[in-house]
């Protein structure tokens, strides 16, 4: 058969949105209700029917008993079962069959058929196993499903000396049962069918109502327009749904600092390199401006121009360095370093610097460090440090780097006796671009961001970095760094 391309598009429509429906909570939570509906509504009708038959049968089987035991006495007081004639047993018995449309037996200590009401087996020996069972002194009702019959056997005594003259065996049919039981079960399948219908309907009903909420959280988040900063959602239906909502709420207002802090970061990004620029541009125009310029006041005005290139250099390196550290652990690398000799590297390149404004530079280390580190992260973290004490010291000041260990980490402590930072600064100090003075620090070349490189490289050895510190008395900042590097 032919098919549109039209007619494909829907059919693969319908197909997609029964595959998206059973894939679904919604889906789940209808087949649980259904089946645990379903089952015992089907399983409601086996019982029912087999209780139904079990009472009927045995009903049945009482009733005949009580009519046969009323009998027995009378056949005891004829001598019916020791070869005497009784017209009046002989109708009985035949009321007895005929009333259940079924067959008496009356059966001698001999085994031997004395009377049968369907006129068969007279004269002959019957011998089985509830026949057995019943001289031995034990009623017997067998019910046969299958041929639809019942076969009931009592005892015949003596009124006078209780002994066992012979047996009675009934057959009697069962089609009334089968038919109550089928009429029954006609009744039940209806039930079942009302019960299914309304099962159904309450399993659609209660899986839309149960996820609800779900949809709920979809709609919310979809409404989200415009900043992820602006609104948080709160769907308490559920403790899973409110704890969904508040991991959701939660992630926004991460995402709410990160947002605010990339904007501050390109903000902070275009100022600063646009500052250098702006000045060149500045020095460039007033000497474009003049003619015949003094060659004293070209080279100051090209000296400057060469500062501020410097600056923007500085700006533009730290910049790449600070994006190094922000990228994954994967890009670090690691070796065995001596961390004794790798500080002492560093002081060697930082003293000219220290000297010209004579501080002193001072190293004390009390064991010897090898420590799995990145060198070259470390040795920028540390450089910063250490160059900060220098830079936003005073005259003629000093800094002392100690270093320690553990069984466990390496410390670095980088102490000053410089202009110390306030208080309420110390917390935004590791920030990028964040600077305490900013005319100060762009007299002497900071770029505000030494501090957000020396953390960054420190966090990515799973290390931790304190500072203390009071205004005008000095700074202290601690490194403490693992011996073995963790992936």
């Amino acid at each position: 058969m032919y098919i549109r391309s039209g007619e494909w598009v829907i059919i693969s429509s319908i197909k997609a949105k029964a595959v998206k429906y059973f894939k679904s909570l919604q889906a789940r939570i209808f087949v649980i209700f259904i089946l645990v509906g379903l089952i015992p509504i089907f399983l409601m009708k086996y019982f029912i029917l087999e209780n139904y038959e079990a009472q009927a049968v045995s009903q049945k089987s009482t009733m005949v008993q009580e009519q046969c035991r009323q009998l027995t006495d009378q056949i005891s007081e004829t001598g019916y079962i020791r070869g005497n004639e009784s017209k009046q047993v002989d109708r009985q018995l035949e009321q007895l069959s005929k009333l259940y449309n079924g067959r008496v037996i009356i059966v001698d200590s001999n085994f031997l058929i004395i009377r049968d009401t369907y006129d068969i087996d007279e004269g002959n020996v019957i011998i089985s196993e509830e026949v057995l069972q019943c001289f031995m002194g034990k009623d017997s009702a067998n019910y046969n499903r299958e041929n639809e019959f019942l076969e009931i056997t009592v005892p015949l005594r003596n009124k006078d000396t209780k002994e066992m003259e012979g047996i009675m065996v009934v057959s009697v049919t069962t089609t009334d049962v089968e038919a109550g039981k089928d009429a029954l079960g006609n009744t039940v399948l209806t039930l079942q069918i009302v019960l299914t219908i309304l099962i159904l309907a309450v399993a659609f009903y209660v899986s839309r109502m149960l996820t609800r909420p779900f949809g709920k959280i979809t709609r919310s988040l979809e409404e989200v327009r415009g900043s992820v900063t602006e609104q948080e959602i709160s769907i308490p239906d559920y403790t899973e749904t409110q704890l969904l909502a508040e991991a959701y709420n939660r992630m926004l207002r991460r995402m709410k600092l990160q947002e605010d802090s990339r904007q501050e970061f390109v903000s902070n990004v275009s100022h600063e390199l646009k500052t250098p620029i702006t000045s060149m541009k500045v020095l460039a125009d007033s000497l474009l401006a003049q003619e015949d310029v003094p060659v004293e006041l070209y080279k100051e005005f090209m000296a400057d121009i060469a500062e501020e290139i410097d600056r923007e250099n500085k700006i533009i390196s730290d910049l790449l360095s600070l994006v190094k550290m922000d990228k994954r652990s994967s890009d670090i690398h690691i070796a065995e370093t001596n961390i004794n000799q790798l500080i002492e590297l560093v002081l060697k390149r930082l003293r000219p610097i220290a000297a010209k404004r004579g501080i002193e530079l001072v190293l004390e280390s009390f064991k010897p460090i090898l420590a799995e580190v990145d060198e070259t992260k470390l040795t920028l973290a540390v450089s910063n440090l250490i160059e900060n004490g220098i830079k936003y010291n005073r005259e003629d000041g000093w800094v002392h780097v100690s270093l320690n260990i553990d069984s466990k980490y390496f410390y670095v402590k980088v102490e000053d006796s410089g202009m110390g930072i306030p208080e309420e600064a110390q917390e935004h100090i590791f920030e990028r671009f964040y600077r305490v003075d900013k005319s100060h620090s762009r007299e002497i070349g900071g770029t505000g961001l030494g501090l957000a490189i020396t953390r960054s490289a420190v966090l990515m050895h799973h290390g931790a970095i304190k500072v203390y510190s009071k205004e005008g008395e000095g700074t202290t900042f601690t490194v403490r760094i693992p011996l073995k590097y963790v992936p």
